[in-house]
């Protein structure tokens, strides 16, 4: 048997020293340097637009030109889009260099008689746009571009950088599991509804699946389903539940049309997935998480806490920029939505569903939102 997918994505000397200068640039262009575009418009951006104008901005829209000639917010826009293409130059060095062994250990899986769970991929399947044609974060190709029908260099690309953003925030990557995220959203929601004892879990918009095998080590004896629109992912996350020794299954499908049975998930969940997606399409996924769930069910969701209420004019103006510059096309159509309103379009009853933002550690926040449905 040849080395696990997790002993096979070890970056060499060279390539951890350049990953983590990229994920300390990073750190310092989207904290110190964010931080320094803030105090420019509280100490003069701000006073002079009210002084002309007899009141403060009220929204991004009118505050965006003020930033947009100061050379401060020139050179931070300049700095994250580099930082950016570095992002991809420094983990594609790592993916191309182990890509082989990759697919010679997704290889034997696929082949194998023994495998614990299942992979169901649709080769037919029509992305839905404008998702199928972005490339979100900027990944070279997106998501769903290989070389080879659903080849692993995509999620490998995507895998890297997670693991660079691990190490920038001083966690350890061959120490800290990458399944944390589903244990941390399992204990929030058994906060939240401590009679829950999921039987079947479905993941939607799972990605490599790391979130996925995280709900299965939390509910060993729940039968776990991820799904994901793309294929690539799919295969990653399918070899590597199966070298983690998890009994998994995942589908290449559209979360707003999944085939699978009504009332059949006592638990549906997702993490960023809605801020990948737009308005009409929220609503059909979260009508098809309303047909999936079994009575009593939860649907349970992680997404970003930046709604305009919440956050300040200058960081409204810097995730603006994100949404046109660098890759995150959906972001503020997201936090601009009203997500209790999407719930209630999609036939949640009002003692159903919640909307809610928990702190996570200094000055984070999670904004979680879902339903449980009447028994």
């Amino acid at each position: 048997m040849s080395k696990t997918f997790t002993e096979t994505y070890q970056p060499n000397k060279e390539e951890s020293s350049r990953q983590a200068f990229v994920g300390t640039l990073k750190k310092c262009v989207n904290g110190a340097l964010e931080q320094k575009i803030h105090a420019l418009y509280e100490e003069k951006l701000l006073p002079e637009y009210t002084e002309q104008h007899g009141k403060p901005p009220e929204s991004r829209a009118e505050a965006k030109s003020l930033f947009e000639k100061e050379h401060l917010f020139q050179l931070w826009g300049s700095a994250v889009y580099t930082s950016q293409d570095l992002l991809w130059e420094t983990v594609g060095d790592t993916v191309d260099r182990i890509l082989e062994s990759a697919e010679q250990r997704a290889s034997e899986i696929d082949a194998s008689d023994n495998k614990l769970g299942s992979l169901s991929l649709n080769q037919e399947l029509e992305l839905p746009e404008p998702i199928g044609s972005t490339e979100i974060h900027r990944q070279p190709g997106g998501y769903f571009f290989d070389s080879e029908k659903n080849g692993l260099t995509s999620p490998l690309l995507y895998y890297g950088t997670i693991q660079l953003y691990t190490a920038a925030k001083g966690f350890s990557t061959g120490k800290t599991k990458d399944t944390f995220g589903g244990h941390a959203m399992a204990q929030l929601i058994t906060q939240r509804f401590p009679d829950t004892k999921p039987t079947r879990i479905l993941d939607m918009g799972c990605g490599i699946g790391a979130l996925t095998r995280g709900l299965k080590e939390f509910w060993p004896e729940a039968e776990v389903h991820g799904l994901d629109l793309s294929g690539p992912f799919m295969r990653c996350a399918h070899m590597m539940a199966e070298d983690s020794q998890l009994e998994m299954h995942f589908h290449q499908l559209d979360a707003a049309k999944t085939g699978f049975e009504n009332n059949s998930f006592d638990l549906i969940v997702s993490q960023i997935l809605f801020h990948e997606t737009w308005d009409e399409k929220l609503v059909e996924i979260m009508q098809e998480v309303k047909r999936l769930l079994s009575p009593g069910g939860v649907f349970f969701n992680i997404d970003v806490p930046y709604q305009p209420d919440r956050i300040g004019i200058p960081s409204q103006v810097t995730n603006d920029w994100q949404v046109i510059n660098n890759g995150e096309p959906f972001w503020t159509g997201f936090v601009d939505t009203n997500i209790d309103a999407a719930l209630a379009k999609a036939g949640f009853d009002e003692q159903e569903r919640f909307t809610d933002y928990q702190a996570a550690g200094g000055n984070n926040s999670y904004f979680l939102f879902g339903a449980q449905v009447a028994p």
